[in-house]
């Protein structure tokens, strides 16, 4: 929505990136506020576009070392505005 992006789900992790483009993205995130940052600042850059991609998947439970909760629910909301209202 602040980015003009119609995306179902960014937290997948799979990204695909031209490395001119990622290594000129000064990165402050860590965890899972990677993806509102580096979504809204490519986002912002000029003649790219972000395409999603269906994949298949399947998450880990808790006993298989999965390690999100709702604080990085919280952090990830607070980065999607941070990045993409206050830029």
């Amino acid at each position: 929505m602040f980015n003009n992006l119609n995306l179902t789900d960014m937290e997948t992790c799979y990204k695909m990136f031209r490395t001119d483009l990622i290594q000129n993205l000064p990165l402050h995130e860590t965890r899972f506020g990677f993806e509102p940052e580096v979504t809204a600042k490519i986002a912002r850059i000029p003649n790219v576009r972000i395409y999603e991609v269906g994949i298949s998947y399947y998450g880990r439970t808790y006993a298989e070392g999965k390690k999100i909760n709702w604080r990085d629910g919280l952090r990830a909301l607070y980065c999607i505005a941070r990045y993409g209202l206050f830029r």
